[in-house]
């Protein structure tokens, strides 16, 4: 059962860990135990939107992670899923339907792709790169393959923001694609074929075209930092207020941030840092790795409602406080921010301390430096919550 309709079970699914809208089954982002991470953008296309309810980009997500055991995979599961249901339904929890078309990053140890779609319509771009690519969407979802001894070149990095991306370099695409386009007359058949140039609205939604000049700073930044791309640097980007990426103002704030670390060498865990808060400029990375018996952490969990608006037919006729328990403290620590400088300060440099600790953690742990018990890192993300909820006391 997804947020709005069921697909055929797999016989097999990964164990996956999520950030996401409480009231959706999807997500916005997330990883699975083979350290496949797919994250996801909202763009609107020529291609009419479906506010029938069908899957979602944000259903698509997981259940690229759930059936994925490599990027590859994933988008398979995801792009044969889409032609057969499609996508529509409001994304939002509100009464007047809000439904946009979706763009994708995925990536795994070795290989990292872009998958954008219009409709049923896909095209999909294989990151290339003679080093592990790291790729970046501004929804708040970063992932840099863990650095190799020689530094990537600056073809291995990709970035997404609420528009198409992919030109002509497609590397996979819907079998009717180009007919599609052709029996529409946005392509005449002939000369290059530019997926974004020909699926690209003429006139983007008002509240979308902030979208090209975020595209361009986090190009513009990442092109910067190529070759010695780190956690902590697409950490910095994420929480870059000047180009738009990280947003917290018009009544909206970036909701959830999320950073992966994929070693290329098999043997090493991948580390993924999740805020589970907004603005990460004002929030905590906290470090999760996938072992067995991982510590349930209910103070990042949404309350669940008998009664929940978004699963009564008609939806979203009333509203809930679906905030978590660090989510709630996190905001009044924020108010305390705003209106103490100087205590918001000390806060803010208390939370930037124990984040470092977890980068320092995690390079250790991946140079073998340190050998953590497996129970330490079950129990890993949960104290690092549990220790940010003592800090908001």
């Amino acid at each position: 059962q997804c947020t709005y309709l069921e697909v055929e079970q797999a016989e097999h699914t990964h164990a996956v860990v999520l950030s996401r809208p409480a009231w959706l089954w999807g997500a916005e982002m997330g990883a699975n135990e083979h350290g496949v991470c797919v994250g996801n953008e909202g763009v609107w296309t020529r291609e009419p939107l479906g506010e029938d309810e069908a899957l979602l980009g944000m259903d698509l997500v997981r259940l690229g992670l759930e059936r994925g055991s490599s990027a590859r995979e994933a988008l398979e599961v995801m792009t044969a899923l889409l032609e057969r249901y499609g996508q529509g339904g409001s994304c939002k929890e509100e009464p007047v339907p809000f439904v946009y078309h979706n763009t994708f990053l995925l990536a795994d140890r070795t290989e990292a792709w872009v998958l954008e779609t219009a409709g049923r319509y896909w095209a999909a771009q294989r990151i290339t790169g003679e080093r592990a690519p790291a790729v970046l969407g501004a929804r708040g979802a970063a992932c840099p393959c863990q650095p190799p001894a020689d530094p990537p070149v600056s073809e291995g990095s990709r970035n997404i923001s609420n528009q198409l991306s992919i030109g002509s370099e497609i590397t996979a695409e819907h079998a009717g694609l180009r007919q599609r386009a052709r029996s529409q007359g946005w392509w005449s058949g002939h000369g290059e074929f530019s997926f974004a140039q020909v699926f690209s609205l003429e006139q983007q939604p008002p509240r979308m075209e902030a979208a090209k000049a975020r595209f361009r700073a986090g190009r513009e930044l990442l092109r910067q930092h190529a070759g010695h791309i780190t956690a902590e640097t697409l950490m910095s980007i994420l929480r870059d207020k000047g180009s738009g990426i990280c947003v917290d103002s018009e009544g909206f704030r970036t909701a959830g941030s999320m950073v992966s670390v994929l070693p290329r060498d098999p043997a090493l865990p991948c580390v993924h840092f999740f805020t589970a808060t907004p603005d990460p400029s004002r929030s905590v990375f906290k470090p999760f790795v996938f072992v067995a018996g991982i510590k349930p952490v209910p103070q990042v969990r949404s309350p669940t409602f008998p009664q929940d608006p978004a699963k009564q037919i008609p939806r979203f006729q009333s509203s809930v406080d679906r905030r978590h328990e660090l989510y709630r403290r996190h905001q009044a620590a924020l108010e305390l921010m705003e209106q103490d400088q100087e205590r918001g300060q000390k806060l803010l440099e208390t939370l930037q301390e124990l984040e470092k600790q977890g980068l320092e953690g995690m390079k250790a742990l991946l140079e073998g430096t340190e050998t953590p018990h497996p129970e330490e890192l079950a129990d890993l993300f949960f104290d690092c919550v549990e220790a940010e909820l003592k800090f908001y006391t």
